[in-house]
């Protein structure tokens, strides 16, 4: 049983097909690979957001004003957004596998040395969150790696359960708090180190690359997608639905500090709660999209998200703000699944500096969002207008899957998924 489980596709027996003529999505792919991909992305998140749970704690050690904490949990999103790019073309060049082993053992090494040295200044939380940006960047690595071994008609489930690894960020927000009332925040990079080397012996051990991966192409060839109106459409959609997931997810323990005076085990614990909704609906956002289509799933999504980012600017208790974050993340997170249904039904053969195009997109969203929300509180004393500018780039994005829809549906291959 055990040697049938690990057997690629193609050397499985025939007839597995059902009686639609479609594998079943158990079949269909490469599952270990599946697993390797959804444990490399997860850690990979967990520690991506580290430094916003770590936030209260680093603030008070370290003095810093609400630009700067905003800054500082905003920076790794932006460097794990750029780095995006870089990862994407890595993937098509020397395999999806060796760049996520790359990947993480910059990570390793990153926080292994912060730790050693100490991180003692602004500056230096700085520094360490480019590093963090790797972690980041994992996302053009873990989807291609598990999207590579499915069909058209299972993306969206791949697609999703490799993307449910942005559940890493809960991990964060319950943990790191505790350790760091207990050991140190310093202390946390370290320890942080542990499950990030149990993850990678796990991940080279399970992975593989798809026997069917794209042939390498010029360097000049990988930014082609950039000339086509659909991939800005989809980059900008991505923007709105990732950005708000990862932004909040960085600034909600400050939220929770600054406007509420909770400890910072509490404020985690409410953060923990808000991400787990987003992350735990993602896949559930794919599935969604391959039954009504990613177009009419988005329609939605952004719509109740505006409503929900619109609420939390005002308001008034902590349980309210909990129920508006919570539904929040919930449409967010269906829209992460929804737009990457659509990724590759239109870019398949450009998948992997698309999923580092599209992702980057998401990383500037999140930098946006989390510094925004510092910004808005030293200058104006208030969250509100950070959450409020979000809600109309929601409803921004409604009027745009409006106006491509039909386009798409028309010209896309497999319009019936659209």
């Amino acid at each position: 049983m055990a040697t049938a489980y690990w057997e690629r596709p193609e050397d499985q027996a025939p007839g597995v097909e059902g009686e639609a003529g479609q594998t079943g999505f158990w079949k269909a792919g490469h599952t270990p690979t599946l697993i390797a991909a959804f444990l490399y992305f997860d850690l990979a998140f967990m520690v991506w957001v580290l430094l916003g749970p770590l936030a209260p704690s680093i603030s008070k050690s370290l003095g810093l004003t609400p630009a700067e904490k905003g800054l500082m949990v905003a920076v790794p999103t932006l460097a794990g957004a750029v780095l995006r790019v870089v990862n994407g073309l890595l993937v098509d060049r020397i395999g999806c596998k060796q760049a996520g082993a790359i990947s993480q053992a910059i990570v390793i090494l990153g926080l292994f040395t912060a730790w050693l040295l100490g991180v003692d200044s602004f500056g230096g939380t700085l520094a360490l969150g480019v590093i963090l940006g790797f972690a980041g960047a994992s996302f053009a690595i873990a989807l291609p790696l598990a999207s590579r071994w499915y069909p058209a008609e299972h993306q969206g489930k791949a697609m999703g359960l490799a993307g449910m690894g942005n559940s890493g960020t809960v991990l964060a927000s319950l943990f790191a708090p505790m350790l760091a009332r207990l050991f140190g925040w310093n202390a946390v990079l370290g320890l942080a180190c542990i499950p990030l080397t149990i993850v990678f012996i796990l991940y080279m051990v399970m992975a593989r690359n798809a026997p069917d991966a794209p042939a390498p192409k010029r360097l000049v060839d990988y930014f082609h997608p950039l000339k086509s109106a659909d991939a800005w459409w989809l980059m900008g959609f991505y923007s709105v639905t990732f950005g708000g997931f990862v932004g909040l997810a960085a600034s909600l323990p400050i939220y929770f500090t600054d406007q509420f005076g909770l400890t910072p085990v509490v404020a985690g614990y409410c953060t923990a709660g808000c991400v787990f909704a987003g992350s735990l609906v993602r896949p559930m956002g794919g599935a969604l999209a391959d039954r009504i289509g990613g177009v009419k799933a988005l329609m939605m999504v952004y719509i109740a998200a505006a409503l929900a980012l619109a609420g939390v600017a005002y308001a008034p208790t902590l349980l309210s703000a909990l129920g508006f974050f919570v539904a929040a993340m919930l449409a967010l997170g269906v829209g992460n699944g929804a737009v990457f249904q659509l990724v590759p039904q239109r870019f398949q053969a450009e998948i992997g500096v698309m999923t580092g195009l599209v992702g980057m997109a998401g990383g500037i969203g999140g930098f946006y969002l989390a510094s925004s929300l510092g910004i808005a509180r030293q200058f104006t004393g208030s969250f509100a207008p950070g959450f409020l500018i979000f809600a109309g780039l929601a409803l921004a994005a409604f009027l745009g899957i409006t106006l491509v829809r039909a386009r798409w549906r028309a010209t896309w291959t497999g319009a019936a998924r659209i």
